[in-house]
């Protein structure tokens, strides 16, 4: 079985990240979506909620599991779950330098390889940052977010921000 990790933080997954998950899921047997935590980021969505409205818009991608990456490398946690590829949707050139050194690393470390997809033209301006940004300041985002998104989006709880560990 060939198994492949796609991993972000998903704040929130965007319709940019579907287009890569399903893409790599014709590809690979088994696509882990890994949702992680970077400490250094304030999110809108707790590390549950992400992996809920992942697991529902996902669920009738046939191949696809859902959970969380954990602590630690990522190259460690591809180790421990058998996979053979990093999947990472590619925007732009920027995109390419900041993951360029991150795959050679992980492939250094563990052997793991960095599968990189260009993401579609009309994927190109989205980033979980601008959504939340432009639905912050009254902007509609249906066009861009799953169902599940839009509605935690729009359910009117305040936004809360996770602890950053000190």
């Amino acid at each position: 079985m060939r198994r492949a990790v796609c991993p972000g933080s998903f704040d929130p997954i965007h319709n940019g990240h579907l287009e890569v998950i399903a893409r790599a899921a014709g590809l690979f047997d088994e696509v882990i979506v890994g949702v992680s935590t970077n400490y250094a980021k304030k999110y809108r969505f707790t590390l549950e909620e992400r992996i809920d409205m992942a697991r529902e818009t996902l669920a009738s991608l046939r191949g696809i599991v859902v959970e969380p990456v954990g602590e630690g490398l990522l190259a460690e946690y591809c180790r421990q779950r058998g996979v053979d590829a990093i999947v990472k949707g590619l925007r732009s050139s920027s995109d390419f330098d900041y993951e360029l050194p991150m795959a050679t690393m992980n492939r250094q470390l563990t052997g793991v390889e960095t599968v990189f997809l260009p993401a579609e033209g009309h994927y190109l301006h989205l980033s979980s940052t601008l959504i939340k940004e432009v639905f912050t300041l009254g902007g509609n985002v249906s066009d861009f977010v799953p169902r599940s998104v839009l509605k935690r989006l729009t359910s009117g709880e305040p936004v809360r921000d996770q602890p950053r560990r000190g």
